[in-house]
């Protein structure tokens, strides 16, 4: 199940994923109405519901593996305004009409579509916004996913991109080679080589150093009632 993609990779998840740009987070809080309620919809380990929580914006953090949890409890610690929910993006158990912003980021990929659209219409409030972001690296695998994912779930979508460089040290870089859902967890035979793999392509593409990225952050938005 996808729910179960990230378990045992949740604490590399938090400590080496991107993060995104102020001027990215704050495009997306504009996008509310004033003392508007947000829900970060496969929030992971809350890297998304940590820069909108830091605002003092109510947010619902709703995540289903229980790894990830683990990971968004202790944001739920340091902020108040965090309320988590462990359940789907199609199930979500919020109230009816009750989200000004509906957000999922890096996430839309691992949802039904149809489902999806469905609990956002069910959860939003009247005109209410569903807001897409990824980070996408020029022929990376987000760079598909955003594509196809937004593809199938949006109408005609507002599309918004702003400069998110990565640079990585060799320690962040294999961390963050472990944090897929397709890369190896230590038990499994093949860890081995993939680190190999990862640290091949650092000592061969790093700069005093440090690996960059030309990561894009990539933001889609739409009405609730246009879906």
């Amino acid at each position: 199940m996808n729910t179960e993609l990230f378990t045992g990779k949740a604490a590399a998840y938090a400590a080496a994923r991107p993060g995104y740009p102020n001027e990215a987070i704050h495009y997306v809080l504009n996008l509310a109405p004033p003392n508007a309620i947000f829900a970060d919809i496969g929030a992971g380990t809350g890297i998304f519901t940590r820069e909108i929580a830091k605002l003092g914006v109510e947010i619902f953090a709703v995540e289903p593996n229980a790894d990830m949890l683990a990971q968004l409890s202790k944001l739920a610690e340091e902020f108040p305004n965090v309320k988590i929910r462990p359940h789907s993006a199609e199930k979500t158990m919020l109230p009816d009409a009750s989200v000004d912003v509906i957000i999922c980021a890096q996430a839309l990929h691992w949802f039904d579509p149809a489902a999806f659209a469905a609990e956002c219409v069910r959860i939003g409030k009247p005109g209410a916004t569903v807001v897409a972001i990824y980070n996408s690296t020029p022929g990376g695998s987000s760079a598909a996913h955003s594509k196809d994912s937004t593809k199938n779930f949006f109408e005609t979508p507002t599309v918004r991109e702003f400069p998110n460089p990565i640079r990585y040290t060799r320690e962040k870089w294999v961390t963050y080679m472990t944090s897929h859902s397709y890369d190896p967890l230590p038990s499994d035979p093949n860890f081995d080589k993939h680190i190999a793999e990862v640290n091949a392509i650092f000592d061969k593409e790093n700069l005093g150093g440090f690996l960059h990225r030309k990561v894009v952050t990539k933001i889609y938005h739409e009405k609730v009632s246009r879906l």
